[in-house]
């Protein structure tokens, strides 16, 4: 039975994280794809250097939601350290991004709005498997010892 009540736990772990990760993952794709937009067609600057703009804000952004509500039950292994990694990490799933628009701008010379943002959104996804499993795994841990659910009761005064 022991063996039944971990595997629930993980699964209902692994459930609750990629919702959270995922609404946060949602609301700093919205964030990245307007900002990419405005910057790329309406401002004019290249697809490769809105997209880098675009990445530092959106990234800053969903640190802040997966600290401080994804994974806030994972142990905090200090706010620099985290950061730190989460750049970087993210600095590689930027990477993927950044290919993706290339080849479609620069390769296969698809420069229309249409197909940047395919490109984009493929780019995105691709980062966004790898963000998920190395957040997991390098920048926000499990806790060492068990985080309780509810808050201890108050001694009662007399």
């Amino acid at each position: 039975m022991t063996f039944v009540k971990r595997l629930y736990r993980w699964f209902a772990t692994m459930i609750h994280e990629l919702t959270k990760f995922g609404i946060v993952g949602a609301l700093a794709f919205v964030l990245d794809t307007g900002m990419f937009n405005l910057l790329n067609l309406v401002l004019g600057m290249g697809p490769l250097t809105s997209k880098v703009l675009t990445a530092a804000v959106s990234i800053s952004f969903a640190y802040a939601g997966n600290r401080f509500w994804t994974f806030r039950h994972r142990e905090q292994s200090g706010l620099g350290r985290e950061y730190f990694l989460f750049f970087l990490l993210n600095g590689v799933a930027l990477l993927f991004g950044l290919l993706v628009i290339g080849f479609t701008t620069y390769t296969l010379k698809l420069t229309d709005p249409l197909s940047v943002n395919i490109a984009n959104i493929v780019g995105v996804g691709l980062g966004t498997l790898f963000r998920f499993w190395s957040y997991k795994r390098w920048v926000f841990l499990e806790a060492t010892e068990p985080i309780p659910v509810e808050l201890p009761e108050a001694k009662q005064r007399r």
